[in-house]
């Protein structure tokens, strides 16, 4: 059986528009509302905590829920797709995410299971399954759209897709924040339903079945092993973010060391076995190697540090989620002009220049954010956050582009499993240790309802006997802000000299097709002799 039959390149026209295209439409509406998903309910927590009579760390178990559930679906999708085929899986992950958004959004109408939080639990359990949905979906998503076009086109399409990676996120908190104000957060969670319903219906209508000519054995310990090790590596970092726990709690440091044993654990049994979860060996392809780890660092450096604006903007600035989101809009809108234009660049020279020059730009950009104080004007921030938005553009997806492009198509699916599962965990961890360092250089506390947002942070308004205390606690949350971003700014630096090591301009960068057989990886290598060969690659990387 060829490769067609896990990949379409070069289909013919059908029905007037070319089959690559159809697949990129229908992975855009698929996956629109799972990226969504991310950031739109997070408004809505302080309404949660009304509706449900809970705290702060209850409520917070439906965002970080949803991210463990997709922390540990991910790794599975590959083999999955491999198995059942990615198709029908691709379109399982969307139907489950719709039937958890259904149940989420009437959660509060069925009878309630207890005295205390009504349905709490049941609105956790059900963005669980949503979790599940997305974190399957997402990667298969990807790897269709990616082996659909031809080499010289992939970087555009994924262009043309990064759009979405960047609205979806910067129009949650708009769209939930308007929802919340009109007292209808419930439909958050059902505005999925028509967007999943036109996602699923254009996958069946349009998207070609593609599963690997080898059916995949269940490799039990690598489910066991990555479902431990990447769920419990998330849970510490979400309860390190929490109010009162940090990264010094009992329960923090054990989700860590039980995390820690069972990724070790998990990437030692993958590297033993015949048919892995996921293949780690693809680490032995150069460029997939390099591009992951400029993935890595950048990722903290690029997201890392978008969840600190928002934070000065609202608790020290005294805007409201809806005006943050108004703040927050020029980079993706930035970013969404950028990304397609570098996409379509970088499939002339490759990703190196671009990524090169967008960690540069990134580096002098939060450089100039490690300046702000109390009294920066909020249009020199939009100006900034727009150029922010440019250095996105160059980045993010010509960095997935250049790790994916060498795989082979038989092997494709598990590559995304792989990107995304590494860079979640990365990207959690990055945030959580950024919060940290913000949060360990305030000491002052000040009275609660000015932090949860029930009174605006107006210094004219404080209470003379919080005055002095709340100046001292203004300072501090800004050395805090400056320490954080300072942080970012090395990362930065760092990820701009590795993404040198890119494929691209001024280096040859061929067009010849994608690689249709394994990379002589057919047979299982001792953990020793990869870790060996991993830091071979390393120091002889030039």
């Amino acid at each position: 059986m060829s490769d067609q039959s896990i990949a379409t390149t070069t289909a013919p026209k059908s029905g007037g528009l070319e089959y690559k295209w159809k697949v990129l439409i229908s992975v855009v509406f698929g996956l629109f509302m799972v990226i969504l998903d991310a950031t739109v309910i997070n408004v809505a927590l302080k309404t949660l905590q009304g509706e449900f009579h809970a705290n702060t760390n209850e409520v917070q178990w439906v965002i970080s829920i949803y991210t463990l559930a997709v922390g540990i679906a991910t790794p599975l999708s590959g083999f999955l797709g491999d198995r059942f085929g990615a198709k029908r899986i691709y379109m399982l992950g969307l139907a489950l995410f719709v039937a958890g958004s259904l149940l989420c959004g009437i959660s509060t109408y069925l009878p309630p299971i207890s005295s205390t939080n009504g349905n709490l639990l049941l609105l956790i359990i059900f963005r669980a399954v949503q979790g599940v949905g997305g974190g399957i979906a997402l990667p298969l998503g990807t790897a269709m759209l990616f082996g659909s076009f031809e080499r010289k086109e992939q970087g555009l399409a994924f262009g043309i897709f990064g759009i979405v990676l960047v609205f979806a996120p910067a129009i949650g908190p708009l769209l939930g924040g308007w929802l919340v104000d009109q007292n209808l957060w419930q439909w958050i969670f059902f505005i999925n339903l028509p967007i999943g319903a036109l996602g699923l219906t254009l996958a069946g209508l349009w998207l070609k079945e593609q599963r690997s000519p080898r059916k995949p054995k269940v490799d039990v310990l690598g489910i066991l092993f990555s479902s431990i090790g990447f769920g419990a590596i998330l849970y510490g970092a979400s309860s390190a973010g929490e109010q009162g726990v940090g990264w010094g709690d009992a329960r923090t440091l054990t989700a860590f060391a039980v995390g820690a044993v069972g990724l070790i654990a998990f990437a030692i049994t993958e590297l033993r076995v015949q048919q892995p979860l996921l293949d780690l060996r693809l680490f032995k392809i150069r460029n997939f190697l390099i591009a992951n780890i400029v993935g890595w660092v950048g990722v903290v450096a690029l997201f890392g540090a978008e969840f600190l604006l928002p934070l000065y903007l609202q608790i020290l600035r005294g805007k409201s989620a809806f005006d943050t989101g108004l703040v927050l809009l020029p980079l993706a809108i930035a970013a969404g002009f950028s990304i397609p234009i570098s996409g379509f660049i970088a499939d002339k020279i490759g990703p190196r220049v671009l990524v090169v020059l967008g960690f540069a730009i990134l580096a002098f950009n939060t450089w100039q954010l490690a300046q702000i104080d109390l009294n920066t004007d909020i249009g020199f921030i939009a100006f900034l956050l727009v150029i922010r938005g440019v250095a996105l553009g160059l980045v993010i997806q010509n960095t997935n582009v250049a790790a994916l492009r060498d795989i082979p198509l038989i092997k494709l699916a598990r590559g995304t499993s792989l990107v995304n599962s590494t860079q979640q965990i990365i990207q959690s961890v990055g945030v959580a240790a950024l919060a940290t360092v913000l949060s360990s250089a305030v000491t002052i506390q000040i009275p609660a309802q000015f932090l949860n947002g029930s009174v605006k942070l107006d210094p004219s308004k404080i209470p003379p006997q919080f005055a002095a205390q709340f100046h001292q606690f203004q300072s501090q949350y800004i050395d805090g802000l400056h320490a954080a971003y300072n942080i970012t700014l090395v990362i930065a630096i760092v990820t701009t000299l590795l993404a040198m090591m890119l494929p691209g301009w001024p280096g040859k960068y061929g067009q010849h097709a994608q690689p249709t057989t394994p990379a002589a990886d057919e047979q299982p290598q001792p953990a020793l002799a990869m870790l060996y060969q991993f830091v071979k690659e390393m120091v002889c990387l030039s």
